[in-house]
């Protein structure tokens, strides 16, 4: 079995109606068949997605600034050998995650800073976003305080909105591992909320 096709999801109950998952399906199809269009609007979603997560889980901006081109790169590069398209975030998060992890050993150690993500504001009224800003900061102090493992379980599974399969699949855990490890990050986060 090539590293590609690991990633086939075999529940589709689960993941049924994922609109997101459809969206990359599509174009990860249309790309895979030499439509260009296609492929630039893949790598331009994966960009977004691969920058987002990468930032929160190896916590430099430049790392993830390195990881998200990486990504990108084995996307184009690989579009055509994804057996399965609608498995293709779990691709493009297990690559992320990987990466990230060749850049955390070779920095020996976690992060000094954690790099917080740019929320774009929604809301027009200032003290709205004045709220939106502080409520921003205190989630992204409380994730800073997570262990990475941890980290990157929240982020995948609340974050980026992938299934608890998926997840596992990412990260290389049985679902009821990470199920364990979300209970006990969102009750690290809780306490670490109550605390900031």
């Amino acid at each position: 079995m090539d590293v590609y096709s690991r990633y086939r999801m075999t529940d589709t109950l689960e993941n049924a109606d994922d609109p997101v998952r459809d969206e990359y399906a599509a174009l990860v199809r249309d790309a895979a068949g030499g439509d260009a269009g296609a492929m630039e609007r893949l790598l331009v979603r994966a960009q977004e997605a691969a920058y987002r997560v990468s930032l929160l889980v190896c916590g430099h901006a430049e790392d993830a600034e390195d990881v998200m081109q990486d990504a990108l790169l084995r996307t184009y590069r690989h579009v055509r050998a994804i057996k399965d398209p609608g498995a293709f975030r779990t691709w493009l998060y297990t690559t992320v995650r990987n990466a990230c992890l060749m850049k955390r050993r070779r920095r020996a150690g976690e992060p000094a800073q954690f790099a917080p993500v740019d929320a774009a504001e929604t809301r027009p009224r200032p003290e709205e976003r004045m709220a939106d800003v502080w409520i921003g900061r205190r989630l992204h102090a409380a994730l800073a305080k997570l262990p990475p493992s941890y980290r990157s379980i929240v982020v995948l599974r609340e974050v980026e909105g992938l299934s608890t399969k998926e997840v596992a699949s990412v990260t290389g855990l049985s679902e009821a591992n990470v199920k364990q490890r979300l209970h006990r990050a969102r009750s690290m986060l809780r306490r670490a909320l109550e605390g900031v």
